[in-house]
């Protein structure tokens, strides 16, 4: 059933995107949404960092992680559609995949919490990770949020064993007569990607009242559903700007820009739209391996924190900044235009990162 009056309301021009099309499945996903977000998120001008940078381009943040449930993020956005789809086909428990330090396994396992539904997260511990890694951060949240967690070892012969993993949890909770929905990694589906389809109709919207046009946004892209949502909502809005630049945190950048691409066809194709679609994915700040901090993030990262109390987080959203201030410090980006990043959540990643980003920030 869909969430009741307690859940927080918010509204944003996809709507009036959604009118053109009453009657199709859209409609009734986002009629029935789980309202868990606050939006809209804040859009706010970064000055002071502009300044540490001794001028250039200004800079403007989308503040995803404060979409206000479960610590923020965006995959909150994602996972209103989701849980809807879960309760279209009867399901009682979600599933889903990633990292131990998986931000969308958390938002999952709060979604799942307050739609009154199990969740099984099935996440991957990379070969040598510490006790830190393994017990705080997020994986002290999936916990406090009653989820069930499956820990899986990386191996060199099999680095996401959560996949076949996650295929036989679903096949036992079946057996024990549950009904599991199995959500990809990111929530990264067309459905998904809804989320963000609504969240660049509301960034348009600001946009317009503050009288800025963006000549590009700069985002993570690690599952792909993020970007593919903006550019079909770009693409829906009838934008040939701003440039969307995805920048990768994982290795394989070529496959996940290929994935962007159809997924994006896929979002657009629930309105009954099609276009071509070009997809810009930075592949030049991944570092060693996913999760693995680089020297330009965690210089990222003290940045924003010290100039404008913003958090960033190691593996997404600090790659995805040191890209932006690489792009600005090189004068790739012109000195009068106007540049937006936008910050996907991440924070309690932090912590489970401690050790490390203590080591690196005070050399």
């Amino acid at each position: 059933m869909p969430a009741d009056d307690r859940s927080t309301p918010h509204h944003s021009p996809f709507d009036e995107l959604v009118t053109q099309t009453p009657r199709s499945r859209v409609a009734q996903l986002h009629a029935n949404r789980e309202r868990l977000i606050t939006a809209p998120t804040p859009l706010e001008r970064l000055d002071r960092l502009r300044d540490a940078l001794g001028g250039g381009p200004r800079i403007w943040i989308k503040r995803d992680d404060l979409t206000g449930f479960a610590l923020g993020g965006n995959k909150a956005r994602k996972l209103e559609y989701l849980v809807a789809q879960a309760r279209q086909e009867g399901a009682d428990t979600l599933i889903t995949v990633g990292a131990a330090q998986s931000n969308h396994a958390r938002q999952t396992a709060a979604a799942a919490a307050k739609a009154g539904l199990g969740s099984t997260l099935v996440v991957r511990v990379p070969q040598g990770a510490s006790v830190e890694y393994r017990t705080s951060g997020n994986v002290l949240l999936d916990r406090l949020f009653g989820a069930e967690l499956v820990l899986v070892d990386e191996t060199d012969a099999d680095p996401h064993p959560e996949r076949a993993t996650a295929d036989q949890v679903a096949a036992r909770l079946r057996e024990e007569g549950r009904r599991p929905f199995l959500i990809p990694s990111g929530g990264s589906t067309a459905i998904g990607a809804l989320g963000y389809v609504n969240a660049y109709a509301e960034l348009a919207q600001q946009a317009a009242d503050a009288r800025v046009e963006f000549s590009q946004i700069v985002v993570a892209s690690g599952s792909g559903g993020t970007q593919a949502g903006i550019l079909a909502g770009r693409a829906l809005l009838a934008g040939a700007s701003p440039g969307i630049r995805g920048v990768a945190v994982a290795p394989g950048a070529a496959e996940l820009a290929e994935d962007i691409a159809v997924l994006t066809r896929d979002t657009l194709a629930l309105f009954g739209e099609a276009a071509t679609v070009d997809v810009e994915l930075d592949p030049d700040h991944v570092g060693e391996a996913y999760g693995a901090l680089t020297d330009d993030g965690v210089e990222a990262l003290d940045l924003f924190a010290r100039t404008e109390g913003i958090l960033l987080d190691p593996v997404y959203t600090a790659k995805a900044a040191a890209a932006l201030l690489a792009s600005i410090r090189s004068g790739a980006i012109d000195a009068d235009a106007d540049v937006l990043f936008w910050h996907t959540g991440g924070t309690p990643a932090l912590f489970a990162h401690a050790t490390a980003l203590t080591e690196r920030s005070t050399r």
